[in-house]
């Protein structure tokens, strides 16, 4: 092992027992001087991803060489949304950019959304009972229609529990109607599994990550030692 790998695996070491020290120590300084060179080394990663692969061949390189004068425009962008590191006036020069930024944003999450949520669920379901399908997959017609009903009631009674429209009631407060509350109480245990297992999830990936940096300790511990 040359020079740079005892290095950067003796860095590695100590950074990661600082990282981990979090749990006994909590917010002390040297673990905030490690989260500094932590977000300081993916900023300054991120804008060389971002300049090397999409300003430089996207933007600047067509516009000097290819003479795309109307790429202009994203470049004024680019310079307008700069302005927004200064503490002056001229920072408000900025907003177009951040406005343009926020609708495409808003555009793409609601595209994205309907295209890659709610058409796909709403096939998803509708497939659960295709008569067809079940006879494709070989499964039994009383496993099929369960597993219909299942993804059917999941659905409905999860879509009720985010309807909050009220309904007038005379000399009391508006309020759901009771058929969609009893839905939507059904749906709250659909939710309630969900996140279960999303937080599952990421409480098991914490643990690989946790495993992995254990495991390049005890590697790294294991080179230092005299075989």
């Amino acid at each position: 092992m040359n020079i740079a790998a005892i290095l950067g695996a003796f860095l590695g070491f100590i950074i990661t027992v600082v990282v981990l020290s979090y749990v006994f120590l909590r917010d002390w300084a040297v673990f905030r001087w490690a989260m500094h060179i932590f977000i300081g080394v993916s900023a300054g990663y991120a804008g060389a991803v971002a300049v090397r692969s999409v300003l430089w061949p996207m933007l600047l390189q067509p516009l000097i060489f290819d003479h795309r004068w109307l790429l202009l425009v994203p470049l004024l962008l680019v310079l307008l949304l700069l302005t927004k590191a200064f503490q002056s006036n001229v920072s408000r020069l900025g907003n177009v950019s951040v406005a343009f930024l926020v609708g495409v944003g808003a555009a793409a999450a609601i595209g994205g959304a309907v295209k890659g949520t709610i058409f796909p669920q709403t096939v998803a379901t509708t497939d659960a009972f295709n008569l067809h399908l079940m006879a494709a997959q070989g499964v039994g017609f009383g496993e099929f229609m369960v597993t219909g009903l299942f993804m059917l009631v999941g659905t409905v009674t999860t879509l009720a529990y985010f309807h909050f429209s009220a309904h007038p009631q005379p000399h009391r407060a508006p309020a759901r109607r009771r058929w969609i509350s009893w839905l939507a109480r059904v749906g709250e245990w659909f939710i309630a599994v969900t996140f279960g297992v999303l937080f599952a999830g990421v409480y098991l990936a914490a643990a690989t990550a946790l495993s992995a940096s254990v495991n390049t300790l005890w590697q790294f511990l294991l080179t230092l030692l005299p075989h």
